[in-house]
């Protein structure tokens, strides 16, 4: 992530070369694909506890609560 951060803020700047810029933007994609693939599976694993009729009850992790979901 931080090499990431680090090539963004390289490309935004403006002073790399085209051929620099075009293969730290390459780099960045890849990377970033890579976080997007980790940050999933983590989420596959992530179990919610929310409370229902009382009850507390295990969810699968979901990005977004959905409206009505309570967190305990």
């Amino acid at each position: 992530m931080e090499k990431l951060e680090v090539i963004v803020a390289k490309l935004e700047s403006g002073d790399v070369p085209l051929e620099q810029a075009i293969e730290l933007f390459q780099e960045g994609m890849r990377l970033s694909r890579i976080c997007s693939q980790k940050l999933e599976s983590v989420e596959r694993k992530i179990e919610m506890l929310l409370e229902e009729d009382g009850q507390t009850v295990k969810k699968p992790f979901t990005a977004a609560l959905e409206k009505g979901d309570a967190l305990e």
